[in-house]
């Protein structure tokens, strides 16, 4: 019994500081990506903080950079001269100096906020690459091991054995290839090219929406071709890949997650699916508590997987978002002016609604799905 309750604490353990890392981690890399740039375009920055409110402990390096971690670690900033707060809104009473953010040249505003999110994918790349290259990929072919009762592949006329060779011209190379090409499919026909007992087979089929559970039981639509694989028939080996290919694959898993993400944001924009899906910090540090569970891997690559969504969601042109500044570029860059101060607080009283609107939308989809669960 006490044995038992030993690993019960230790579980609840891994559960509280398994997303606290992953936070830490993916706002760091984040905010060096700002601090980087702004310091080799010669900006001078006052602070960089790991979580907002009170400083918990920290140093000044010789530049008169504050390092500080802070009380509520649900994000961070770096603070540039010139910024009026960690958002890095321009302090409009203030003379811009050849130092500050809002002195510096366009270019260099608009590399030192693109900075965050770019850092979030490199991160991301170095993450998966270092996964295909030292752990590899498992081995498992793009086997049909059961056709569902009334699904599109019985109506096509697939069987279970049957190999999946192509589809649409693409080969499939593996069941995960087949898993990853169905993440952004239509309900439109495909062409398959199917290999069944040595032999070649053309097949057309339309793949059909089906509403399954998400982690936390949320029904979502997903489109599906009815084919089930079972991993227990593969065999128990992995592939590694070599350091250039590594890095391809690293790179291609993470535009996979951000147009899969941008699919899905898409499709619940025009009222194709549901805004329940929309998952916020209580699901992600419960998934993060999950994935540690599973190894020192699996939670390095939900870190991963993680960090492109963080650098995605950055680059929206909202205000107080890193996007939000990009688009004042932007428009600075077509007018030849700034955007107008009250123009600027204004979309950033906005773009503060919008985020807290948001944010109460994710947390109430998280705590009624978690708990319907």
């Amino acid at each position: 019994m006490q044995f038992l309750t030993h690993i019960s604490i230790l579980t609840l353990v891994i559960e509280i500081v398994a997303p606290l890392a992953a936070i830490i981690v993916i706002v760091f890399v984040h905010e060096m990506g700002h601090f980087l740039v702004g310091r080799w375009c010669g900006i001078k920055v006052e602070a960089f903080s790991v979580g907002f409110g009170k400083e918990l402990f920290g140093f000044t390096d010789k530049l008169g950079t504050r390092w500080k971690l802070s009380a509520i670690p649900l994000g961070g900033y770096v603070r540039f001269e010139g910024d009026a707060n960690a958002a890095s809104m321009p302090d409009f009473k203030a003379r811009p100096s050849p130092t500050s953010l809002p002195g510096a040249a366009l270019w260099r505003r608009f590399l030192v906020v693109l900075a965050g999110p770019v850092a979030n994918f490199i991160l991301s790349i170095a993450i998966f690459a270092a996964a295909f290259a030292f752990v590899g990929t498992p081995v498992n072919e793009p086997r049909v091991d059961e056709v569902v009762v009334g699904g599109a592949a019985e109506e096509a006329g697939l069987m279970a054995g049957d190999m999946i060779r192509s589809i649409d011209g693409t080969a499939v190379a593996s069941f995960s290839d087949l898993q990853t090409t169905m993440a952004n499919q239509e309900p439109t026909p495909m062409a398959l090219v199917i290999e069944r007992a040595g032999q070649k087979l053309n097949i057309t089929l339309t793949p059909k929406v089906a509403e399954v559970k998400d982690d936390v039981g949320v029904t979502i639509k997903v489109v599906q071709i009815g084919v089930k694989h079972d991993s227990k028939n593969d065999p128990q080996t992995y592939v590694k890949a070599g350091p250039v290919e590594a890095v391809q694959k690293g790179a291609s898993q993470t535009w996979f997650i951000i147009s899969a993400t941008m699919h899905r944001l898409g499709k619940i924009f025009v009222g194709a699916d549901t805004a329940k899906q929309l998952h916020g910090p209580v699901v992600v540090a419960k998934i993060a508590g999950d994935f540690a569970m599973l190894g020192i891997w699996p939670f390095i690559y939900f870190i991963g997987f993680i960090s492109v969504s963080i650098g995605l969601v950055n680059l929206f042109p909202i205000p107080m978002l890193d996007g939000g500044h990009l688009l004042f570029y932007l428009i600075e860059g077509v007018i030849g002016r700034p955007v107008s101060p009250v123009a600027q607080e204004w979309s950033f009283r906005v773009g503060l609604s919008l985020i807290l609107m948001l944010v109460i939308l994710v947390s109430t989809n998280d705590i009624t799905g978690l708990l319907g669960r």
